[in-house]
């Protein structure tokens, strides 16, 4: 079966849409799937090659005809879709739409047309309107083409963009949870944190404009919090991650007088991620808003053993039990969040036991064999299934 995967970014791009695309083409290749992924060839610059092999599958980076930030047209996917048995569109890719759309149009039944929605699209002034314009004349319009709907939450599609549509046809969708390579991400068992004086805080995520949401600036001001407390003075947040606004969030931890507290690595090698993972004391995704809808990198720390703290919103509080493996925080309360970092950095046998309900978690439920079976038999019911 010849599967077409279009996502919007991906590695080297640092993200969860083009990781998870990533993870679900290699795995699917393993099964024997012919796989090509399309993405917008964004001109990387050099040092930014993938660092993963990609011999499994083909990944065709297009040309955009233009483009604004990540948002890159590439009609050129009308013509390339012809051959492949399964379509297999990531939402938001705004730039894929109209040519997905034309080529399932002049298709007809031949093309089977499945739609994995991601996230809702988030912004200010004229990109907001732009995507307003495309929530209430394209999307609903490119859900009914699509056969099925896939995401990883069912909670996060129930609060979005989509939930009218979904109370309306909610057998249309399926729920694909996402995965974390237990090969890769381990846990490690070696004297490094025990010989460690200082607590710290773990953060990673994108940088960029179109990562705002991940909350970075409300965990500087919880930091400047959490370090008030004697015993966690010494206290340091780990930053990993690149983007243009790595020199803002630099500036803001100057102004907290926490450049001593914060230390950014921008150049981290995939296969260094680990090592972050497993000699920090938790994790804290304090995103603001549904820009995000899932958070692969808590599933990361938990494969690493350790503890996590999130923003409690939909989607990204059904990855976890709260109390159990984690913390949900209210989004956007900086003081409920320096809270439930101390919580954590106080009580070592919370952190450990929450640390290893994590790894059970995931290795029970969150592995991309898991997902790529499950997606292996909902592509089989889309291209046997009589209807378009």
């Amino acid at each position: 079966m010849k599967i077409a995967q279009i996502v919007c970014t991906f590695p080297p791009y640092r993200g969860g849409i083009g990781n998870s695309v990533y993870n679900i083409s290699e795995n699917l290749a393993g099964l024997g799937y012919e796989v090509t992924v399309f993405t917008p060839d964004y001109n990387y610059k050099k040092g930014d090659e993938f660092n993963r092999p990609e011999g499994k599958f083909i990944v065709e980076r297009l040309k955009p005809w233009f483009k604004y930030g990540n948002a890159a047209f590439v009609p050129q996917l009308f013509w390339k879709l012809r051959d492949f048995d399964i379509v297999h569109l990531h939402y938001p890719f705004y730039g894929a739409i109209k040519p997905v759309l034309l080529a399932k149009l002049f298709s007809g039944s031949k093309m089977k047309l499945m739609l994995h929605y991601h996230m809702d699209s988030r912004a200010k002034g004229f990109k907001g309107a732009v995507f307003s314009l495309y929530n209430i004349l394209i999307l609903p319009f490119l859900a009914r083409t699509a056969k099925i709907i896939t995401c990883a939450s069912l909670d996060y599609v129930k609060h979005s963009d989509l939930k009218n549509y979904y109370k309306i046809k909610p057998e249309k969708f399926r729920q694909i949870l996402f995965g974390v390579n237990l090969e890769q991400f381990v846990t490690y068992h070696d004297n490094k944190n025990k010989n460690r004086k200082n607590k710290v805080i773990l953060f990673v995520g994108g940088l960029d404009k179109a990562h705002y949401f991940k909350g970075l600036e409300n965990l500087l001001k919880a930091l400047a919090i959490v370090t008030k407390k004697p015993t966690l003075n010494s206290t340091v947040l780990k930053v990993v991650g690149r983007g243009d606004l790595l020199p803002y969030y630099k500036i803001q931890a100057l102004n907290l007088d926490m450049e001593k507290n914060v230390k950014f690595y921008e150049n981290v090698d995939n296969s260094k991620l680990v090592d972050f993972y497993n000699y920090c004391d938790c994790l804290v995704l304090p995103s603001i808003n549904k820009g995000e809808a899932f958070g692969l990198v808590l599933l990361e720390a938990m494969a690493c053993s350790r503890p996590v703290i999130t923003s409690n919103l939909p989607g990204v509080r059904s990855v976890f039990k709260n109390g159990k493996q984690g913390l949900l925080v209210k989004p956007g309360d900086v003081n409920d969040l320096a809270n439930k970092i101390k919580a954590i950095l106080s009580d070592k046998k919370l952190a450990e036991k929450m640390g290893a309900a994590g790894r059970e978690l995931v290795e029970n439920k969150y592995t991309w064999s898991k997902v790529v079976k499950r997606l292996n038999s909902i592509y089989h019911y889309v291209r046997y299934s009589p209807k378009a």
